[in-house]
């Protein structure tokens, strides 16, 4: 008999741990669930159980995490070739996850009651879906580029992909909370025709940024694994911006600025249920769209969720919060501008722009 080690026996018993907890939410809900059943049936300590979870609502949130990334890996049909299409695509993505009976629309079924119950979970959930609505709009972007006339605002499709996930967000709490109610087809056909509707959205930059500091050292980041692309990564040239979960909604200052590739590190100060409610939201849109839009469409930003740190104190932040907003510039291998604060995605993007123009 093979002896596991202890990282072995460990990761065998989050695995336990965690099918166990599927099962209990399934059948009784959030609510109702309780720990010890789940170590029960997990044939576990109830020790066992909080060694891995800190708590109930860390265990639901990694439960729904690994359903969501599992089901974002599925096999799908062809992409769409068009904003109609793509987005029909998306949409057909999303309601084939709808619960069709009263015993699938258990497991997920509390998860918003969670969100809006505490403002400690509802902060990021919102900054998660600003971000949520950022990838998708760069998706439809790079898919159909909006024109811009000579002098004009950056053009955007960012209001029209959160417009498109707030219908689908709402038909999927219709479905979660009276399963039958929804009807898939009408969802899909509604999310086709917000395509042809003009939002006359633009970008407007910070006000306020910090300045930036120009810099001249190694960048050694660890590897990551990227949520957009549900791959391993390991950030090179390009903007960096490390954002705690009540700032995600910042990465479009980079973004905008930069015109090129992005990494935004997720940062907090409660990893135990914030990675897995971020991995979760990202999953739901991000699974989607690597279905519903062509590779060549997908946008360059990476999302990547530090939950030790270590690739912030790569990038110098070496304390890290929710309320966390620093960058960084790295030019051939190396960091070349830094900044902090509010704005610092953008002003280390405008920043190298102008020494590069120089």
């Amino acid at each position: 008999m093979v002896r596991l080690s202890r990282a072995e026996t460990q990761e065998r018993n989050r695995a336990k741990v965690l099918a166990a907890a599927r099962d209990e939410f399934a059948e009784q809900g959030f609510r109702d669930a309780k720990i010890d059943v789940i170590a029960e049936r997990a044939e576990l300590t109830r020790g066992a159980v909080y060694s891995n979870f800190p708590g109930k609502r860390a265990l639901y949130f990694a439960v729904l995490a690994e359903l969501a990334e599992r089901s974002a890996g599925a096999p799908h049909a062809a992409p769409g070739e068009t904003l109609q299409g793509a987005l029909g695509a998306l949409a057909r993505a999303r309601v084939a996850a709808f619960p069709l009976d009263e015993d699938q629309a258990g497991l997920a079924r509390d998860l918003m009651p969670e969100v809006l119950a505490d403002e400690h979970v509802r902060r990021p959930f919102a900054q998660l879906a600003k971000l949520n609505g950022l990838l998708l709009g760069l998706a439809l972007e790079r898919l159909d580029p909006p024109e811009r006339p000579s002098g004009s605002p950056i053009p955007r499709r960012v209001r029209l992909a959160e417009t498109v996930l707030t219908t689908l967000h709402g038909a999927g709490q219709l479905a979660a909370t009276a399963p039958g109610l929804v009807e898939p087809f009408d969802v899909v056909s509604a999310c086709e025709r917000l395509a042809g509707l003009a939002f006359n959205d633009w970008w407007a930059p910070p006000v306020i940024a910090p300045t930036a500091q120009a810099a001249d050292r190694p960048w050694s980041p660890p590897g990551a694994v990227d949520l957009v692309r549900a791959e391993p990564f390991v950030p090179g040239d390009g903007v960096v911006v490390v954002l705690g979960t009540h700032r995600l909604a910042a990465a479009e200052e980079a973004v905008r600025a930069s015109g090129g590739d992005v990494a935004v590190v997720a940062v907090t100060s409660d990893p135990d249920e914030l990675v897995p409610l971020t991995r979760l939201i990202v999953a739901e849109v991000c699974g989607g769209l690597r279905q519903a839009f062509p590779e060549s469409s997908w946008p360059r930003v990476r999302v990547v969720c530090d939950a030790t740190g270590t690739l912030a104190a790569a990038a110098g932040v070496l304390a890290v919060s929710d309320e966390t907003e620093a960058a960084i510039r790295v030019d051939r291998g190396r960091i070349v501008a830094t900044a902090d604060g509010r704005g610092a995605g953008h002003a280390v993007s405008g920043e190298v722009s102008r020494v590069d123009s120089a």
